[in-house]
C-alpha cells in the first residue's frame, strides 16, 4: 500500500479564510505522461450541501505512471482530482475549485494504482454564489518530481464527465384539525426552503413543484393526493378530504439545483 500524498486539501486560515495549495501552472509546466482513468465522484451521485455542514464526497480513480516512475515510490508523483466550474483546469485549479482532504493509492502494479479519497466541502468558505448549485466540471492536477523534490513537471487537464452540487432542501408539514370527523375537509400547509450560500441560512423556495402525499395507519406505501406550487415564500398550503385514520407529508423531488426534501410525517386522527 502507497500512501497518496495530502494536495490540494483546503486550508483554514485563522478559522476564517480556505485556500488551496493547488496553483496555476508554473513555468516548469509540461505533460507528465501521468494518466488517469475511471474518476468517481461521491459514487455517481450529487453532492447535496447545506449552510454550515462540512460535506467529504468519496472520489475513487485509477493511475497509470510514465516510464522510468513506479508505485513503490509514492512520493515522486502526484495526481489529484478536484471540481471546478469555469473556463480552464488550470484556472479551475486556482479559483473557487472544489479539492481533495486526502488520498491513499494502493498498488496494482509497478506503474498503476487505484487510489480512493474524499473532497472536502464546506459551504462556509467554499461556496459563495447559490450559481455555484450546477454541474462541476472534473480537474486533474498532475506533477512529477525529480529525486531533489523539485517539480519536474506539471499540468492541468479535464476529465470526462461532470458532478451536479445542489443546494439542501427542507420540507415542513402541519394538518389541521385534528382529530377530524369523517369526510370533513383537512387543511395542510407547510414549507420548503433551501440553503442560501450567500446568506448562510435557509430560505423559501418558490415556485417549486412538491407532492402531498398519505400512508393510511397500518399501511406501507404512500400515495400522492396532490400536487402544488410552492408560493413566493416557499409556502405550501392545499386541502384534503379525511377518510381515514393515516400520515401525510410533504414530498419535493428536487431540480437540477435543488436535492430533495420530505417533511416528517403528521398523523391524524379520523372520528
Amino acid at each position: 500500500m502507497n500512501p497518496g500524498r495530502r494536495t490540494g486539501a483546503a486550508a483554514a486560515i485563522a478559522g476564517a479564510v480556505a485556500l488551496s495549495v493547488l496553483t496555476a501552472p508554473q513555468a516548469q509546466a509540461a505533460s507528465t505522461g501521468i494518466t488517469v482513468s475511471n474518476v468517481v465522484v461521491n459514487k455517481g451521485l450529487p453532492i447535496v450541501v447545506g449552510t454550515s455542514d462540512e460535506k467529504t464526497p468519496s472520489v475513487t480513480f485509477n493511475v497509470t505512471l510514465p516510464s522510468g516512475y513506479t508505485t513503490a515510490d509514492p512520493f515522486d508523483w502526484e495526481a489529484e482530482p478536484y471540481l471546478y466550474h469555469g473556463t480552464t483546469a488550470a484556472a479551475g485549479a486556482d479559483d473557487g475549485g472544489l479539492y481533495m482532504g486526502g488520498y491513499t493509492c494502493y498498488e496494482d502494479s509497478a506503474q498503476k494504482a487505484h487510489c480512493v479519497g474524499e473532497l472536502t466541502v464546506d459551504p462556509r468558505y467554499d461556496l459563495d454564489s447559490n450559481g455555484d448549485a450546477t454541474s462541476w466540471k472534473i480537474g486533474l492536477a498532475l506533477r512529477l518530481f525529480k529525486s531533489s523534490g523539485a517539480l519536474k513537471a506539471e499540468e492541468y487537464r479535464t476529465a470526462s464527465g461532470g458532478v451536479p452540487v445542489r443546494r439542501w432542501a427542507k420540507a415542513t408539514v402541519n394538518a389541521s384539525p385534528e382529530p377530524v370527523s369523517k369526510g370533513r375537509t383537512l387543511t395542510v400547509t407547510g414549507s420548503l426552503t433551501r440553503a442560501d450560500w450567500v446568506k448562510h441560512r435557509y430560505v423559501g423556495h418558490a415556485g417549486a413543484s412538491v407532492k402531498l402525499q398519505f400512508r393510511p395507519k397500518g399501511g406501507s406505501t404512500y400515495s400522492t393526493v396532490k400536487t402544488v406550487t410552492s408560493s413566493s415564500t416557499g409556502a405550501l398550503k392545499t386541502t384534503a378530504t379525511a377518510n381515514s385514520d393515516g400520515y401525510w407529508r410533504w414530498s419535493y423531488g428536487g431540480s437540477s439545483t435543488t436535492g430533495t426534501a420530505t417533511s416528517a410525517l403528521d398523523f391524524v386522527d379520523v372520528k
